[in-house]
């Protein structure tokens, strides 16, 4: 399939976006697809699909979660998922469930060793992506939660192209270095007609023990200020939280109990329902 790499609105070109979605699995059934997205890495993106994942699908919807990088797996072991577990029939591969029931396909779950890199160009990872949409049996699914990599290269556009997506989450924290960051992915997101359906800012505060006191750790914050610069909103606003990263650890981010992504969640059903 070939990508479009130029701006359709000066060129007589016949692409369409349509023309370049890659066909899903004829036995799979997803609703709404969300991007989860980052300009750069460590802001903890992986954390956020994980949890908007498990948050829906405690509030009785089935979810589902395409681990689009591929390069940097960290889904399979959020959630305590093995090396080697997928199976497969005719009709596709058949990803692996969490303990919850969260469909999950990510290329640590076709490894023998977690830790095993993968070192593959940019068209190959494209491609991977791909596979793991028109490929994989993903079974009524009505929210599935695409966690990219950071920036804007190969696998973003090819999310971008080849899925239909409904809208994107941006991840972000609050330093300034960020907020710029932040205006690249959402103008790309712009540039490629993809709707941004709000900001979630990690790292946001760590709460003082004895007195309750949101304390900002990583100076002010600039994540209101950007939502009203693009027209968008702030869902989220996650603190430093040491119960998140040893859930994390151990591959139980299914037990974590914090509410943060709860108003989060209400957007999403409310935007997309």
């Amino acid at each position: 399939m070939s990508e479009c790499t130029h701006d359709c609105s000066t060129c007589s070109s016949k692409c369409s976006k349509e023309s370049m979605m890659a066909p899903m699995n004829q036995a799979s059934k997803v609703k709404h697809i969300i991007g989860v997205v980052s300009g750069k890495g460590g802001v903890g993106k992986s954390l956020v699909t994980s949890m908007l994942a498990v948050t829906m699908q405690r509030r009785g919807y089935t979810c589902a979660i395409l681990d689009a990088d591929i390069t940097g797996p960290s889904i399979p072991r959020l959630f305590g998922l093995p090396c080697g577990c997928v199976q497969g029939n005719e009709l596709g591969m058949i990803p692996p469930k969490t303990k919850t029931g969260i469909e999950v396909m990510s290329i640590n779950l076709l490894m023998d060793e977690e830790s095993k890199p993968v070192v593959w160009r940019g068209p190959v990872i494209a491609g991977t992506v791909k596979q793991f949409w028109s490929e994989v049996v993903w079974d009524e699914v009505d929210y599935m939660f695409v966690d990219m990599p950071p920036g804007t290269g190969d696998v973003p556009l090819t999310v971008f192209q080849s899925l239909p997506i409904d809208g994107i989450v941006i991840v972000s924290s609050p330093q300034e270095l960020v907020s710029m960051i932040v205006d690249k992915a959402i103008n790309m997101a712009d540039l490629m007609d993809i709707r941004t359906l709000g900001l979630v800012e990690n790292y946001s505060y760590i709460t003082c023990p004895d007195c309750g006191k949101h304390i900002s750790m990583f100076g002010d914050s600039h994540i209101d200020a950007l939502a009203e610069k693009h027209g968008t909103e702030v869902l989220a606003k996650l603190p430093l939280d040491p119960a998140l990263p040893a859930l994390c650890d151990k591959g139980l981010i299914e037990l974590f109990e914090g509410d943060y992504l709860e108003g989060a969640a209400d957007r999403l059903e409310a935007l997309l329902g």
